[in-house]
């Protein structure tokens, strides 16, 4: 059974992140995708919301959704201090689940042209397939990458199934113009953004005052 980590900030959890991983599912054949949350991301501004806040938003919004779990590992007391890299993440996995498993890592558009800044992104492979949703705005690939994804890519979803790790594949996500930037900035200043994340996520954020949330 192939088994899927997405990793993010959730800061927060928006139909940005879950409409193409449902439409990811239905294409690749996933029956479960592990929602990874990062208390602190090498690459990006810290979450405005605590790791408490982003938690809870997570178990809300996937209230209604069997496909998916939330994998806590990034979480872990002992990390607190430490920026979350994939790549570690990758390799403890592997040592509690063993290799012969297979695993993929989605992540989208916009990561995949900044996986040259990640640590020992090359080794990512070795790890995992990658599932690469199509972002807004972005091209497909670059040529720095082009040459390392032509060896690695797959359109054979099978593949993904059949082997442990190894392949990168481009899926045909909707593309969700949506951004948890972009809802931050809304709510801070005072606008509703109910239609863009699932009601009890933004219940939750207007009861608790995440964002500077204001009632529409």
């Amino acid at each position: 059974m192939l088994t899927a980590l997405f990793g993010g900030t959730f800061d927060p959890i928006h139909y940005g992140h879950l409409r193409p991983a449902l439409a990811l599912a239905k294409e690749v054949g996933l029956n479960n995708i592990n929602l990874l949350p990062n208390r602190i991301p090498a690459h990006k501004p810290q979450p405005e919301a605590t790791t408490e806040q982003r938690l809870a938003m997570l178990k809300l919004a996937i209230s209604d959704y069997s496909l998916f779990s939330i994998d806590t590992r990034e979480l872990e007391p002992q990390l607190i201090n430490q920026p979350s890299f994939t790549v570690d993440t990758l390799r403890a996995w592997r040592e509690q689940n063993g290799t012969l498993s297979s695993l993929a890592f989605i992540i989208g558009q916009d990561s995949l042209l900044n996986l040259p800044t990640w640590k020992e992104w090359q080794k990512l492979l070795d790890y995992c397939h990658l599932l690469i949703c199509k972002r807004p705005g972005y091209p497909q690939t670059t040529d720095d990458l082009q040459a390392w994804i032509n060896q690695h890519q797959t359109k054979d979803s099978q593949a993904l199934h059949h082997y442990p790790n190894g392949y990168i594949y481009f899926a045909n996500t909707p593309l969700e113009s949506i951004s948890a930037t972009e809802i931050r900035l809304n709510i801070d200043n005072q606008q509703c953004c109910e239609k863009l994340l699932p009601s009890k996520v933004w219940h939750y954020i207007h009861e608790h005052g995440i964002y500077n949330s204001k009632k529409c």
